[in-house]
């Protein structure tokens, strides 16, 4: 009876962190693009120019280094909103782990952009992209044929067509 409960709740967190793991990605992939867009706009600027071109001449191993970064600088900020929320302040601990994603997002996909002919000089690093982006696409599939992503679909669309009928 103990096993089979133990199974079954097994089961549960699987079920539970695989959702949690397709909501992530399915941010990442929301966000991926347009943030790593505005960080490009950024780019063009005149005191950033130079530091794209620099970031574009790194060999693979410093381009690594330079991608892991905004993952290590995050780390303490986020464990801060962690201790903020555990001491009843959810609303900024909130705050400050979705600006933090944001701002995380926003650098590893621009960094990725710019290293990403110099990290696939890395076989594993290659091979390990490969997998992993064959299976955010089968998470991806997944969560568009499922019936939140479709009603979100849905209301997303009307939601336009009521914006743009209220513009003209």
């Amino acid at each position: 009876m103990l096993r089979h409960w133990m199974r079954s709740l097994w089961r549960q967190a699987l079920r539970l962190g695989g959702w949690l793991v397709a909501l992530v990605v399915v941010f990442e992939e929301w966000g991926w693009e347009p943030l790593q867009q505005l960080l490009a706009r950024m780019g063009r600027w005149p005191g950033f120019r130079w530091v794209e071109a620099w970031v574009r001449s790194l060999p693979p191993w410093g381009a690594l280094a330079l991608f892991a970064l905004p993952t290590l600088a995050l780390l303490p900020v986020k464990l801060l909103a962690l201790w903020a929320i555990s001491h009843g302040h959810v609303a900024v601990g909130m705050a400050v782990v979705i600006g933090a994603k944001l701002v995380g997002t926003a650098v590893v996909a621009r960094l990725f952009t710019l290293t990403q002919p110099a990290l696939m000089q890395l076989a594993w690093f290659a091979r390990l992209w490969g997998h992993w982006s064959r299976i955010k696409q089968q998470l991806l599939s997944q969560v568009r044929a499922s019936w939140p992503w479709r009603m979100a679909r849905v209301l997303r669309r009307q939601w336009r067509m009521r914006w743009n009928r209220w513009r003209t």
